[in-house]
């Protein structure tokens, strides 16, 4: 069973996506922000981040930044899930190293269907 790590300082996004994903058969942990997601990658890799972008502390252009060069975290997909909208900020986004992008609020369907896609990678 693959594991998703969820990233977002909201706890009523973190919960309504880690349903979402239980529900399609995934095991699902969580982070509030993107230094308690940085330690939860060191200790478990996941199999696929799911990160919000403005969060405290860390944001999640800074947390994909860190995935993507890390030895041993780079290749797990991101999926940046943000209510920044903008062309730019998609294009920015996929510059930090992003795998795929949505934005909130987002459909169940296009969440799952992009969460398996990046999954099979």
């Amino acid at each position: 069973m693959s594991t998703v790590l969820v990233v977002d300082d909201s706890q009523a996004v973190r919960q309504l996506l880690c349903e979402l994903l239980q529900k399609g058969g995934l095991t699902v942990i969580e982070a509030s922000n993107g230094i308690d997601a940085k330690a939860k990658i060191q200790a478990k890799t996941p199999d696929l981040v799911i990160t919000d972008l403005i969060m405290p502390e860390m944001n999640g252009y800074e947390l994909c930044r860190w995935i993507k060069s890390d030895p041993a975290a780079q290749k797990v997909p991101v999926l940046i899930c943000s209510t920044k909208d903008q062309e730019f900020d998609r294009y920015w986004g996929m510059k930090q190293g992003a795998d795929a992008y949505i934005a909130k609020p987002f459909q169940a369907g296009e969440m799952i269907k992009t969460v398996k896609q990046l999954l099979r990678r």
